[in-house]
């Protein structure tokens, strides 16, 4: 048998999947930010994001079983606001933005996976916040697409653009 193939996942994902503080990952760290573009610059409404990341020592074991649920109907209410995980998912609004607030990571980078309309596959890329040897393996203008811009102390952005001139460098993990 061959196997079923993939299926474009939203913009419907968004009814279950996002939850309560989804990105808020911990508090008095660093906040990470950004948009997603398509291929005509325009933002994408609609995106679901994933991040996975050890804390500030590197560890890359989170803490399981940290969201709260509504006693009564099962409901997720949101994180216990104690125990940091690693994991955030985090929608898109109206104008396809998206904040995560979280610790700096210990390894110096946050995985991300990107679910979008229209994408079969969804995609993976990282936010990078220091040397690396991947990122210095890739051409400057290439590197610079998954290094966040320093807004203000403590506040990083990100954009995530799916194709195009300014095309995020997206990993195959296959």
């Amino acid at each position: 048998m061959n196997p079923t193939p993939s299926q474009t996942v939203g913009p419907f994902y968004g009814f279950a999947l996002p939850f309560p503080g989804g990105g808020d990952l911990a508090t008095g760290g660093i906040v990470v930010h950004g948009y997603v573009y398509d291929g005509a610059g325009d933002p994408v409404p609609d995106a679901l994001l994933e991040f996975w990341q050890p804390g500030p020592t590197g560890e890359l074991r989170g803490r399981p079983g940290t969201l709260r649920r509504d006693p009564v109907n099962g409901a997720v209410l949101g994180r216990d606001g104690v125990e940091f995980t690693g994991f955030g998912r985090v929608p898109t609004d109206l104008d396809g933005h998206w904040t995560l607030r979280t610790l700096e990571p210990g390894n110096g980078y946050i995985s991300v996976c990107v679910f979008a309309r229209g994408l079969l596959h969804h995609l993976y890329t990282r936010i990078y916040f220091g040397q690396d040897r991947f990122l210095d393996s890739l051409p400057p203008e290439r590197r610079q697409t998954l290094v966040p811009a320093l807004e203000r102390p403590g506040v990083h952005r990100f954009d995530i653009h799916l194709q195009g001139e300014k095309e995020t460098v997206f990993l195959d993990l296959g």
